[in-house]
């Protein structure tokens, strides 16, 4: 089969396009049109690869989820102690973020207007409930303080890692790796160099 439109378009690049726009203009804001005029394709070249706009907004918020979730499937797999499990699912999802940071983005920005973001909505409850039992298991094995509610806790922690598509860019030199670092050394042993006395 042919493929209509201008060469070199294919479904990634057009995602990308899409995201890009999405982020920048809101996804609302955003019209098929536009979308056509960013790309140098016509409306129906959009239309041989999905159905709609809301398509291309169901498969961006995909991107990131199926990311995060097959990075918690990973953790909840691995054998040891939850606050390990925990730690890995942390360091994971920074890579997520940073290997999809636009789609993420968009992610982190939708706010249920749509079925489509009304789904991802969910999704994103039922990761931020798989984080929550995790604390829950390191606080009952005694690795997390159990003074603070779980679901805080979780909400805290992710609080922390999503905060980074606000300030993190790539062309920045610092990798995910060292981004991991950062976040799980403040989050897991805190900010002190050393306990202070009563």
């Amino acid at each position: 089969m042919t493929r209509r439109g201008r060469p070199g378009y294919d479904l990634e690049s057009l995602l990308a396009v899409a995201v890009k726009v999405f982020n920048e203009r809101g996804y609302e804001a955003t019209s098929m049109e536009e979308l056509s005029r960013k790309l140098g394709i016509t409306k129906s070249a959009i239309y041989y690869h999905v159905s709609s706009k809301d398509e291309l907004l169901r498969m961006s918020v995909d991107r990131a989820l199926d990311g995060l979730f097959a990075v918690a499937d990973e953790a909840l797999r691995l054998e040891g102690r939850a606050i390990d499990r925990l730690e890995y699912l942390v360091r994971g999802s920074i890579k997520v973020l940073v290997e999809r940071l636009p789609f993420v983005t968009l992610l982190l920005r939708v706010r249920g207007n749509t079925k489509v973001e009304r789904a991802a909505l969910a999704r994103r409850r039922e990761f931020d409930h798989l984080v929550t039992e995790l604390v829950k298991q390191a606080e009952a094995e005694g690795d997390v303080r159990p003074d603070i509610d779980p679901a805080i806790t979780a909400r805290l922690l992710f609080g922390t890692v999503n905060s980074l598509i606000e300030w993190y860019r790539p062309r920045g030199g610092l990798g995910s790796e060292d981004l991991a670092d950062a976040v799980c050394a403040i989050s897991f042993n805190g900010l002190r160099t050393h306990l202070t006395a009563d």
